[in-house]
């Protein structure tokens, strides 16, 4: 399996909005069919696809998405993210992200949304508030942006990556984690905030 369009099709299509987020063991096994393919990648060997919209939306669905399935709890979860994180950001420099129709536009800003860098976060919020029209895709986008503020990483990724948490880290877990950031920003929304 090596092509493109059969990426966009299991994700796009057979996974759908209604999966993209819902996780879960059937959804994370039907991943792990591309497993080869993200290998090919992770060790360079798919390069080629980033040469416009549709090649570049899959590599990062490739790099961004399905290993956060695939490998749920591990560290090979985020193994491939700084090539997904240098994908979308060609792909923006070039205008590649305007040529993909809403909602699967938001994958060339999601690498920037998982970055572990304030610049990269910033840069998520202003082109999810410019770019894309679902008010729940920039929520998400100022939760990430949040924790980065906060703790300069993500905690909940710190068991996966063999991290020690720092107490402030274990406290915002203990309360909820991203769950309770949502939450949050939600409720400040709602009172006009």
């Amino acid at each position: 399996m090596s092509d493109p369009v059969q990426v966009l099709d299991f994700w796009l299509g057979d996974v759908g909005p209604e999966g993209w987020y819902a996780g879960g063991d059937e959804i994370d096994a039907a991943c792990l069919m591309f497993q080869d393919l993200w290998e090919a990648a992770r060790d360079g060997g798919l390069d080629h696809w980033v040469e416009g919209t549709v090649g570049t939306l899959a590599f990062l669905i490739l790099t961004d998405q399905l290993p956060r399935n695939m490998f749920r709890g591990k560290a090979d979860s985020f193994a491939t993210d700084p090539l997904a994180l240098a994908a979308a950001k060609t792909a923006i420099a070039e205008g590649w992200d305007m040529n993909a129709p809403e909602p699967e536009r938001q994958f060339f800003y999601l690498p920037l949304e998982h970055s572990e860098n304030a610049e990269d976060q910033a840069l998520c919020v202003a082109l999810i508030g410019e770019r894309m029209t679902d008010p729940d895709l920039l929520l998400h986008a100022r939760a990430h942006q949040d924790v980065i503020s906060r703790f300069g990483r993500f905690p909940n990724r710190n068991a996966a990556l063999d991290r020690t948490s720092t107490p402030d880290e274990a406290a915002f877990l203990e309360q909820g984690g991203y769950g309770a950031v949502v939450r949050a920003l939600q409720a400040s929304h709602a009172d006009g905030a």
